[in-house]
């Protein structure tokens, strides 16, 4: 007897020609309906009225160009702006040039068509320094911007002095899988036009160790800046072109004296590859932030920018000949904050912890040095306003900052 047909849409379910046919249709009805997220050129609705920009190519750039000494620029992450070195600039501007912007496609710079890969960013940033006539520069990266400014020390070697990075985003293996899948033509549109702009609450309170920093305020920020024209068309660019899988073998070929910059607590860019970098970097130093998460520049504004201060007064203090600064930087230490209340758990970029007196050190493995800089006798300093100017408290949430809007556990 024989055997009656199955219903058509049971067919089409078994097989997967056909559902791959139809998922293709149904991104191009998308596409065709307007759907595909549309670039911007020239000023965005509400900007800031005192902002500063220099066109530099095909964009028009927000920048700040503040202070005296030798310069220093800072790069910020991906959907991210210059805002988010608010409690930075301050401190270093004392003593030397900064300079900061809004890479091409986020803050207030311009959103057009083109490349958005980070070899092409540095080639902004070195623009942009031609401009304002800056020859020779400190760079200092967080999170994606770190992939940027490791291709500035890498293709112009001669202008970079040396680098620091916050919770650096510049392995292959750290892209998120709607990185991976947001490559595929129509599919990178249909991710990114119905997922980038939501949860934006969630996303954020992943970045934090400390979710007091989370507040309705700085979340409805984020999402303004979110809503800017062209910024998911950009964030699309720039998540395709994140190809580290061939740049990253060049990294130990760079022989800048390097300080790297991380949140113990960091679910973005989890700890282990900061330590995979301080391992392939040879002029590197890893310094922890306990009970911090992906932006040690406001968890722990005091001591990392208390950090980043020393180690980028070298240039003003002539620590030596080159070598000799390549030679104090060439061991890889993690070094725990006085945040980490005295008696409790430091840990060390082998995994290990140790329970040490306040002002004692350890050794790990493979020569890692876990220190308190807290001395013997001593109680740890308050988190109240740092001689630099920057205060730890989370009490004034900070402003216009927002990690990667597809964080699946695996990367930024």
């Amino acid at each position: 007897m024989p055997q009656p047909r199955p219903a058509r849409g049971l067919r089409a379910q078994r097989d997967p020609g056909a559902a791959r046919a139809f998922v293709i249709a149904f991104v191009a009805l998308l596409l065709l309906s307007g759907c595909s997220p549309a670039f911007h050129r020239g000023a965005l609705p509400g900007e800031p009225k005192d902002a500063r920009y220099a066109q530099v190519g095909d964009t028009r750039v927000r920048y700040v160009d503040e202070g005296q000494g030798p310069a220093v620029v800072l790069l910020h992450g991906f959907a991210s702006s210059l805002d988010n070195w608010k409690r930075v600039r301050p401190a270093l501007r004392q003593r030397h040039r900064v300079i900061a912007l809004d890479l091409k496609g986020f803050g207030w710079s311009d959103r057009p068509p083109g490349d958005y890969s980070p070899r092409a960013q540095a080639h902004l940033v070195r623009a942009l320094l031609d401009q304002r006539g800056v020859d020779d520069v400190a760079v200092v990266g967080h999170s994606w911007g770190g992939s940027v400014a490791m291709q500035l020390a890498l293709n112009d070697a001669k202008r970079v002095r040396r680098v620091a990075l916050y919770d650096a985003w510049v392995f292959e293996e750290q892209l998120p899988t709607a990185f991976h899948m947001a490559r595929a033509p129509g599919l990178g549109e249909l991710i990114f036009g119905a997922f980038y702009d939501e949860r934006i609450d969630e996303k954020m309170a992943s970045a934090f160790f400390d979710r007091r920093y989370v507040t309705e305020a700085f979340v409805e920020e984020v999402e303004r800046g979110l809503e800017r024209p062209g910024s998911t068309a950009a964030a699309l660019a720039a998540a395709r072109s994140q190809h580290f899988d061939q740049v990253q073998q060049r990294y130990s070929k760079m022989d800048k004296p390097t300080l790297l910059m991380w949140g113990r607590e960091d679910r973005i860019t989890p700890l282990h590859y900061g330590e995979r970098l301080a391992r392939t970097l040879p002029g590197a130093r890893l310094v922890v932030y306990p009970r911090c998460g992906h932006f040690p520049m406001i968890e722990a504004a005091a001591e990392s920018t208390r950090e980043l201060s020393a180690f980028l007064s070298e240039d003003l203090a002539g620590a030596g000949t080159r070598a000799g600064r390549e030679s104090a930087n060439s061991s890889t230490s993690t070094r725990s904050s006085s945040r980490e209340a005295p008696g409790s758990s430091a840990s060390t970029s082998t995994g290990t912890s140790s329970r040490e007196a306040p002002g004692s050190s350890t050794k790990g493995a493979q020569g890692t040095e876990t220190k308190s800089p807290v001395p013997a006798g001593k109680s740890a300093p308050p988190r109240a306003t740092d001689p630099a100017g920057v205060d730890d408290a989370p009490s004034a949430p900070p402003n216009k900052l927002s990690p990667n809007p597809f964080d699946d556990g695996g990367g930024k």
